[in-house]
């Protein structure tokens, strides 16, 4: 029969293990935004100083927003950086799961998630709340630091799987630089004409996607194609 006295201890020994890595994890990826987001804001400022299109008006930026977001603007794209305070594990089939250095301790399986978005900028701009964005990429960052991404196109093979080291400055870097190659190669796609003939007068005061916006070609998270049966 169990008494107080076992639930105590039990939650004690919660606390002391699985709490205290989901802690450390979440101080991992803090750390690691810090650091993202200063390679992004060095990546910004070496492409001003080198890259001169012909139109003053392709431009890119460095814009913190928060503790938890910050924005990077390369011409028509935004990239936006986000970091989710809840730390995560993932179902028994996710690769992760079966990673032989996941199976070696039952906390190496909670990671925390940094997540990058590609929006177009101008649907910030007019404030065009219906016009869809795209994950690029996740970065998950476990309390030893480990890490690996989950991405779009060449971003799903930089690091796809559990790394063998911690976290390093050359690896966001890296990250970075391929996330912004990544949102500048992908193009709109203008969706059918019959899809766009007939518009209903919200769409055309709210400007929605509906009146012809396009979509970005050739999105697809790695993790789906991991999944497949």
């Amino acid at each position: 029969m169990e008494t107080d006295q076992d639930h105590i201890a039990y939650i004690t020994q919660l606390l002391e293990s699985k709490s205290t890595a989901k802690q450390k994890t979440y101080k991992h990826l803090l750390a690691a935004f810090k650091i993202l987001a200063s390679e992004s804001e060095r990546i910004v400022n070496e492409l001003s100083k080198k890259a001169h299109p012909a139109d003053d008006d392709v431009t890119v930026y460095f814009k913190q927003v928060g503790d938890h977001e910050f924005h990077v603007k390369v011409a028509g794209d935004l990239l936006i950086f986000v970091l989710h305070t809840n730390v995560v594990t993932f179902d028994a089939e996710h690769f992760v799961m079966k990673d032989p250095y996941t199976q070696q301790n039952e906390f190496n399986k909670y990671y925390g998630q940094i997540m990058i978005y590609n929006f177009m900028s101008d649907s910030l701009k007019f404030n065009r709340i219906n016009d869809p964005g795209y994950l690029l990429a996740r970065l998950m960052v476990n309390h030893e630091n480990r890490f690996f991404v989950e991405g779009e196109g060449r971003l799903a093979y930089l690091f796809n799987k559990v790394s063998d080291a911690p976290l390093q400055p050359e690896n966001l870097n890296a990250l970075v630089k391929l996330a912004v190659a990544i949102a500048i190669e992908n193009d709109l796609m203008a969706p059918p004409y019959p899809q766009v003939r007939f518009i209903t007068l919200h769409q055309k005061i709210e400007h929605t996607p509906d009146l012809g916006g396009g979509q970005k070609i050739g999105f697809k998270m790695s993790y789906q194609d991991k999944t497949k049966g």
